[in-house]
């Protein structure tokens, strides 16, 4: 959510003219983030989230903006595109494909506590269940075949040992991928990226109360089983310098717990939990690596660093994690 194309007021203002959204009051860029373009956008009509897509294509984009639209439509707590008087949710600013979106509640938690996680874990099931009538299908641009495609890439500029472990767990992933098992796995469009800045909450006297989801320009059809192996690989874990990956127990219980209790897991899904746990360290292992060493240009863009799941990895590696 970087700025990489700057949006003048007179686009902006043209854009909004297409809609029934009120006159617009202010809008400012947002600089976390690593793919699109986004501003929060007000007007006299409410709040908003502009988003200009950097990478996809308007081709590839009707399968995200859907999935919203369908997801919000189902009483899951996510941003919705707004139509403009013609209907379309996919539109241009900027010679760029965009969209307006409602804006959430809340803020991200970046120290959430086991009443987090398990409020998480039931919304994520939740999403599962609601894309099963979800007709749109795109493969996760970000799984085993762009990790095929990229690892090559970024192996030069590794030393030895990172190298064979990047090289090892893809043997390692495709070999499972092949697998009876692993071709049971439930699946459907996912979000594949709920990390904690990607989840909002409003903290009240009563306790959290989710405000919902953003940031799906990640998602694709995959296994259900690894969407809540990202969470967990980030929810469940202490991030600092020093931390290894370990799982707070606490942490993962709630947040399987609330999983469970909505849709439960298969015996399948609970046998494939530490390759799922290791190929969602890996995805984000291998995508951290290629932004830090092959870097895109972007006004207010901070690649994130790699080594946090270079030691995650290497942790699901050697812990057998249920």
């Amino acid at each position: 959510m970087a700025v990489f194309t700057p949006v003048s007021e007179g686009s902006l203002r043209t854009l909004l003219g297409r809609f029934d959204l009120g006159e617009l009051v202010a809008f400012e860029g947002i600089a976390s983030g690593i793919e699109n373009t986004n501003y929060f956008v007000d007007t006299t009509a409410g709040r908003f989230v502009l988003t200009l897509f950097e990478k996809l294509s308007a081709q590839q984009l009707p399968f995200y903006l859907e999935l919203m639209r369908h997801l919000a439509d189902r009483g899951i707590a996510c941003p919705k595109p707004m139509a403009d008087r013609s209907g379309a949710i996919l539109h241009d600013c900027e010679s760029k494909p965009a969209s307006i979106a409602t804006r959430l509640k809340g803020q991200w938690q970046p120290t959430p506590t086991a009443a987090h996680c398990r409020i998480l874990g039931a919304a994520l099931a939740s999403s599962h269940l609601a894309v099963a009538d979800y007709a749109g299908h795109q493969p996760n641009l970000r799984g085993l075949s762009w990790w095929q495609q990229t690892v090559p890439q970024i192996l030069p500029f590794l030393s030895n040992d990172q190298a064979a472990l990047l090289s090892d767990e893809l043997a390692a992933q495709v070999a499972f991928s092949e697998t009876a098992a692993a071709r049971q796995l439930p699946s459907g469009a996912v979000h594949a990226d709920v990390f904690r800045d990607n989840v909002l909450f409003e903290e009240t006297p009563l306790g959290p109360v989710l405000g919902g989801f953003i940031d799906f320009y990640f998602a694709g059809v995959d296994r259900f089983v690894f969407d809540l192996a990202v969470a967990a690989n980030d929810w469940c874990v202490v991030h600092n310098e020093a931390d290894t990956g370990a799982f707070l127990p606490s942490h993962l219980t709630a947040l399987l717990a609330g999983y469970d209790a909505i849709r439960p897991r298969s015996e399948n899904e609970q046998a494939a939990w530490p390759m799922m746990l290791r190929a969602a360290a890996y995805r984000f292992w291998v995508s951290r690596l290629y932004d830090w060493h092959l870097p895109r240009n972007a006004a207010m863009l901070t690649p994130k660093d790699p080594t946090h799941f270079e030691r995650l990895l290497r942790t699901r590696r050697a812990t057998d994690c249920h």
